[in-house]
């Protein structure tokens, strides 16, 4: 059997809860979180947190501190039958149609739209199935690169989460060559699943894809393939910010960067730390809450001494993989 603990929350505290949580994940067995919005009108959020034991005082108590404004409210604990751990991790899942692409479940693999790119991503322990606004923002960004002419030819996707950028870049520029890091292991044992399901060659030459666990891009297959005509990040602000000038280092002049995962209020911030490393932003995308930045790095002229990736060795400063 399964369990299910609810309890109210409000949306900045489901922000807080979309990537990592420190408090969870501390534990052996740390129950599964997912937010979402019961409510648009209203403005209702709430936290569900999946776990395979019946959950003790300790665990409730836990999680209640994650949700400060569910002070007071007793937590609603459910039990959930076997068979209906994969159906309940669907819920919600619909799918999501960005530009030319067409992600979806396995629910709707016989709904797939005629002339469609489309990718099968299951809800997975990685993030990224498609359906959060700040993927399917970078989708359309990679389209609307393709259709301006874009034709890069050595990608990184930093974060990668499920697969679905670094499959989606492949599809668009089949020539290119592709790698695709997380700092989760779970990720990467993801990303070749579904790179498997979708028929994404692994590999290391051109128009296949190569993975590695990386906290941002300090692993020697990044550095090694650098400089890269694009770099996909996306994760969140505080690592896009700290990542600047790593992501800088392996981005060739002229290439472009692909930024998501931020909130509306953080893109100055990230727009700024990018300016600093000779970026400028080109275009803007996704949602009016979940802004997708596209840059491109300025071209310099003359002579300059040869750039060094920096490459932060501590994974508190890149521990966030994608959404």
């Amino acid at each position: 059997m399964s369990w299910i603990v609810s309890l109210p929350c409000t949306r900045p505290e489901a922000e807080a809860l979309s990537g990592e949580i420190p408090e969870l994940d501390a534990m052996a067995e740390a129950p599964v979180v997912v937010t979402r919005e019961i409510d648009e009108d209203a403005g209702k959020w709430q936290l569900d947190a999946y776990m395979d034991d019946k959950p003790g005082a300790a665990l409730l108590k836990l999680l209640q501190q994650l949700v400060p404004s569910a002070k007071g409210v007793k937590p609603t604990v459910a039990e959930l039958p076997e068979e209906d751990w994969v159906t309940l991790s669907q819920q919600g899942l619909e799918p999501v149609q960005a530009g030319r692409f067409f992600v979806h479940t396995s629910s709707y693999a016989d709904r797939v739209p005629a002339g469609s790119t489309s990718f099968l991503i299951d809800a997975s322990q990685a993030f990224g199935t498609g359906g959060h606004d700040t993927t399917a923002g970078c989708l359309a960004m990679l389209d609307l690169m393709a259709r301006r002419g874009v034709v890069p030819r050595n990608i990184a996707d930093i974060g990668t989460g499920t697969g679905l950028l670094a499959f989606a870049g492949l599809a668009l520029w089949p020539r290119a060559r592709m790698i695709a890091s997380d700092i989760d292991p779970a990720s990467i044992f993801v990303t070749r699943d579904n790179a498997s399901i979708n028929g994404v060659p692994l590999g290391r030459g051109g128009g296949r894809l190569t993975v590695a666990i990386a906290p941002g891009t300090d692993h020697p297959s990044i550095r090694h393939r650098a400089p890269y005509d694009l770099v996909i990040a996306n994760i969140l602000a505080g690592p896009l910010i700290t990542l600047a000038p790593d992501i800088a280092s392996v981005t060739a002049p002229g290439g472009h960067a692909i930024l998501a995962g931020l909130i509306a209020r953080q893109m100055e911030p990230v727009l700024a730390a990018y300016r600093a490393q000779g970026f400028r932003l080109v275009a803007r995308g996704g949602s009016a809450d979940w802004p997708c930045l596209l840059l491109i790095k300025r071209r310099r002229y003359g002579w300059r001494r040869k750039e060094r990736a920096l490459h932060r060795s501590d994974p508190a400063d890149a521990s966030f993989g994608s959404w």
